[in-house]
């Protein structure tokens, strides 16, 4: 599918779960002095204007990272709050990372970054976003890419895979797709982010059924769910998933930290 647009969306709560966890895991991992590899299936653009009409348009920025950094949930030293102030440093004050720029900012120069999206315009940009930090980039679907990228080398690593969902097929395509890779990658730290959908949306029993299904294969996973007031009258997202294979020490305590913020909103 190429009709996803993240400019609409970027910096809403979604993504402040997701990066916080993101940048939680990869400031934990790059602390051993060892190469990692990073890799993402569904890249996007990179780097995103909280400005821009798209973002203006649907205001789930405002709802999102504009009124977190109101309620301070960040301490300047959180890697999520350093990535986006060495962002903003390079591009604006609002400017907003997309997970690969985060990651990026986040890592040396000893670790590597492979990126996916299939979208002409977003990989073109997402080359333009990436350029200064570099990496391999692939203009292909990023669910068939995953497989075959596994084991990166180094094997030491992060796999993110971030679809927009709107393929309904998905839901019971990952599950499969992420036992695979495991077992071509068996050290590796698989992160999937899935929306929480509220029960009137029609793929809200996918949903449900495809985050069993990963509890079922993988109990020694961390999962992390919070739920958030919808963006918008009618808007069907209701919450933000984030299922974690081999999560790093740590990444628990700031699950269940976040939690807690997002349960007070």
């Amino acid at each position: 599918m190429l009709s996803y647009q993240h400019s609409y969306h970027a910096g809403n709560l979604a993504d402040v779960h997701k990066h916080a966890l993101m940048a939680a895991m990869l400031d934990y991992m790059k602390r051993k002095d060892k190469p990692l590899s990073y890799l993402e299936t569904h890249s996007g653009r990179g780097l995103y204007a909280l400005d821009a009409a798209e973002a203006v348009k649907t205001g789930e920025a405002a709802q999102g990272i504009e009124r977190i950094a109101r309620l301070n949930w960040f301490a300047p030293d959180h890697p999520y709050a350093r990535a986006l102030a060495a962002v903003r440093a390079a591009h604006g004050a609002r400017a907003y990372p997309g997970s690969p720029l985060l990651a990026a900012t986040l890592l040396r120069p000893i670790d590597s970054i492979q990126l996916c999206e299939l979208h002409p315009q977003e990989f073109a940009a997402l080359r333009s976003a990436m350029e200064p930090h570099g990496g391999v980039f692939h203009q292909k679907d990023g669910l068939q890419m995953a497989l075959a990228l596994a084991p990166p080398t180094p094997r030491r690593g992060v796999m993110l895979i971030d679809p927009s969902w709107e393929v309904k097929s998905d839901y019971e395509a990952i599950p499969r797709l992420i036992g695979q890779v495991a077992r071509k990658w068996n050290v590796g730290v698989i992160a999937l982010w899935y929306p929480i959908l509220a029960p009137s949306v029609a793929a809200s029993e996918a949903q449900r059924a495809m985050v069993r299904n990963l509890r079922a294969s993988h109990p020694e996973a961390l999962i992390s769910e919070v739920r958030f007031p919808p963006a918008r009258e009618g808007h069907g997202m209701i919450g933000s998933g984030m299922f974690v294979l081999n999560p790093p020490w740590g990444l628990a305590d700031e699950a269940q930290r976040l939690g807690r913020l997002f349960a007070k909103l």
